[in-house]
């Protein structure tokens, strides 16, 4: 089995022999796969569905996915809506915590040359849209300001047109959307919704690749917006060419417009961005610690204004003093390694597996018991979020693994931090322990 579609297609073709064809139609044809990784299954199923499966089908459900895995898998059935709405009060804690939503304007956006480009596409689109580029394809990693530059961008329109019908969506909430509205028969208010905006804003569209009925819809409503004369404006991690499974034709019609990249910011621009934090939080940061920041932090706008935020916290808190000594007890819970990420990453994953008393090469293998399991959660949790590389690039280290897998890791690790004290220290020696080596 290549992906987590495929594993699904032959649990699917199990139960059509193990309940009948009448049964699996009704049931559990509706059903889709949300994530898979390696231990447990979510599916998402209405409530209604949900209800009924649990009562009357869930050994069979258990039994199919034991059938083609080889052992048992922990299966949980979601509502979509419950999915959707969870991802998206997540992703809103997790932008929300750097930068506002309300602060997400042109003005706000330190342009450098790393980011001009993209800067001034993104104008030109607010002043023209459905005339200048349609549709614009922003690209880079995280925390570059794709999404800073969308929030620009609706806000400038607005600010013109208060009327303009405006839709800012992730690729994963749109997936959700997708899902229930198949689930629920809700496609036509989908239809009305999506194809009839004035401005479709979508972040991280590399989320609806690999899934066949969203990349459907999401093409005709492409179609049906850029016919309209209507804008499109995306945001990925890669470019179109380089998203794994997507469908060819929307990668044709992502390149018809025009894409622009965003790269990590050079250090002029970078004390720029800390200053400019510095200046909203009325913060006066000697420039000796403006150059130290921006010297340490290369590769994240977010980690730069959150090391402001920190110098922040601790002089309003604890009345210290902005020295050196200060700011660098500020980035101390930021990686800043000058190693090769490859080096960095095999540390991360060498120092897992000593924690957890696995051998080091079956983290990155197909092995699938509890304690390897939870290691390579683990490994992939730190990695994600002391590194900037992309889902593809992390998964290329665990075993080319569905990047689906690599998100739910890092995510499911991330939620059980917070409730674990005794795994959040775990984690944190981990990261220590890397960074002496």
């Amino acid at each position: 089995m290549e992906s987590v579609k495929d594993m699904w297609q032959l649990v699917c073709e199990h139960l059509k022999k193990s309940v009948g064809e009448v049964i699996y139609e009704i049931w559990f044809k509706p059903l889709n796969i949300l994530s898979f990784d390696g231990m447990k299954a979510e599916i998402s199923a209405s409530s209604f569905m949900k209800k009924i499966i649990e009562q009357q089908f869930y050994q069979e459900l258990k039994d199919a996915f034991k059938a083609v895995m080889g052992f048992e898998i922990e299966v949980v059935l979601i509502d979509p809506e419950e999915a959707a709405a969870k991802a998206q009060k997540q992703n809103e804690e997790k932008s929300g915590s750097v930068i506002s939503i309300e602060q997400n304007t042109f003005e706000t956006f330190v342009v450098g040359s790393s980011n001009r480009f993209a800067h001034a596409a993104a104008q030109a689109v607010a002043a023209a849209p459905g005339v200048a580029y349609n549709p614009l394809f922003i690209y880079g990693n995280s925390g570059l300001g794709k999404t800073h530059l969308l929030r620009a961008i609706s806000t400038e329109i607005l600010a013109k047109n208060p009327d303009a019908d405006i839709i800012f969506t992730r690729g994963e909430e749109f997936v959700n959307l997708i899902v229930g509205g198949i689930n629920k028969n809700k496609m036509n208010e989908i239809h009305e919704k999506y194809r009839n905006c004035d401005v479709l804003l979508v972040d991280d569209i590399q989320f609806i690749a690999g899934k066949n009925s969203t990349q459907e819809e999401f093409f005709h409503t492409f179609n049906a917006l850029t016919q309209a004369g209507k804008q499109i404006v995306l945001t990925s991690d890669s470019s179109p060419k380089d998203i794994e499974v997507l469908d060819d034709r929307l990668k044709n019609r992502f390149e018809w417009g025009l894409i622009a990249d965003i790269q990590p910011p050079d250090v002029e621009t970078r004390m720029a961005i800390i200053q400019r934090k510095a200046s909203t939080l009325g913060l006066e940061l000697p420039d000796d610690v403006v150059q130290f920041v921006a010297d340490k932090i290369k590769s994240n706008i977010r980690q730069l204004e959150g090391a402001v935020k920190k110098i922040n916290a601790l002089v309003n808190i604890e009345g210290a003093a902005i020295n050196l000594a200060m700011a660098q007890n500020a980035i101390k819970d930021i990686m800043n390694d000058s190693r090769p990420v490859e080096v960095i990453v095999n540390k991360i994953i060498s120092e897992t597996a000593r924690t957890y008393g696995v051998p080091q090469g079956d983290i990155i293998s197909k092995k699938k018991d509890a304690k390897t399991a939870k290691a390579r959660q683990v490994a992939i949790y730190i990695v994600r979020n002391t590194t900037e590389l992309t889902q593809k690039q992390i998964s290329e280290y665990f075993g080319n693994r569905d990047r689906t897998t690599i998100l739910y890791s890092a995510d499911l690790i991330a939620q059980e931090i917070r409730k674990d004290s005794s795994l959040r220290k775990t984690v944190e020696n981990i990261i220590k322990n890397t960074k002496e080596q």
